[in-house]
């Protein structure tokens, strides 16, 4: 059972850290055109959507006979609290390091910002997929 965990956990680190990737990419684009924390957010969903399929098809595989329906209503609730620890997370530290270290870049900060909150986040979402997304029994929360 242990090694099965360690196993899942390290597919997850892969499969979340494409998915953050994709999410720290698509802000910085987005921040082109949008305010940070929009830009923040429009990413959260598109990287939230590739991790949904990278979840369910390479992490989770034994939840892949659940209602997709019934998982993305959980992944999306799991996901807004997610997207609330991002958030706050970023734009704290973009707040902080533009008092700490004056003169930084703000796009600097931003990046900075947002890669931690994404990797903050990532810990509640892994918890919250596991034990609730992509349970393997029917109806029944996974224990750790």
């Amino acid at each position: 059972m242990r090694s099965t965990l360690n196993s899942e956990v390290v597919r997850f680190l892969i499969a979340g850290g494409s998915a953050a990737a994709i999410n720290w990419l698509a802000r910085i684009l987005l921040s082109f055109v949008l305010p940070f924390e929009a830009a923040l957010l429009v990413a959260y969903v598109i990287g939230m959507a590739a991790g949904f399929w990278l979840y369910r098809r390479f992490v989770f595989r034994g939840a892949g006979a659940g209602s997709v329906r019934g998982q993305l209503a959980v992944f999306v609730a799991v996901n807004a609290v997610g997207a609330g620890v991002v958030l706050a997370v970023s734009a704290g530290l973009v707040t902080g390091l533009g008092a700490l270290v004056p003169g930084v870049p703000l796009a600097l900060a931003e990046a900075l910002g947002h890669g931690v909150g994404i990797a903050v986040g990532a810990v509640s979402n892994y918890l919250g997929h596991r034990l609730l997304t992509f349970s393997t029994r029917s109806g029944e929360p996974q224990t750790l």
